[in-house]
């Protein structure tokens, strides 16, 4: 018989590894869900950077432009494996998961000025936005009588 038909997933193992599922299913935090950013308007140009470490951008992300909003869309696949051939035993744990984020853009930013690039895990988006016209001062208006 192999060992795979033989072993038992109870078979020293720690209570406290045999938890770690249920842990965090109660320790989710939706804000882990959400994905961080940090904006900037310096010098008439919004950047938004995105940390999105271990994903592949060209797979794993997409950016959207709907009703003044930058949405940032990503998902994040994970294997890991265990193998310890002196004993026969194999394990593999996959996570994986998706993140979004709004961003409101200021008025006047056009979608197709919008570019984006990744390095070092982090996404960087970059609008320029135009310059908001001076507020013309209110004028009065005469009221005449008819």
């Amino acid at each position: 018989m192999s060992d795979l038909l033989r072993w038992s997933p109870f078979e020293r193992r720690s209570p406290f590894e045999l938890m770690e599922p249920f842990r965090r299913l109660f320790e989710s935090d939706p804000e882990k869900s959400m994905i961080r950013v940090e904006e900037e308007v310096k010098n008439n140009e919004l950047t938004v950077r995105a940390e999105l470490p271990g994903i592949d951008p060209e797979k794993d992300v997409e950016i959207s432009v709907s009703e003044g909003q930058l949405h940032i869309r990503a998902e994040r696949r994970e294997k890991t494996e265990e193998k310890d051939t002196e004993k026969g035993r194999y394990r593999s744990e996959f996570r994986y998961g998706s993140f979004f984020r709004s961003v409101p853009l200021p008025k006047g930013v056009k979608d197709e000025d919008i570019k984006a690039t990744y390095k070092d895990g982090v996404l960087e988006v970059k609008a320029p936005v135009p310059e908001t016209p001076a507020e013309t001062p209110a004028q009065k208006i005469q009221i005449t009588r008819g």
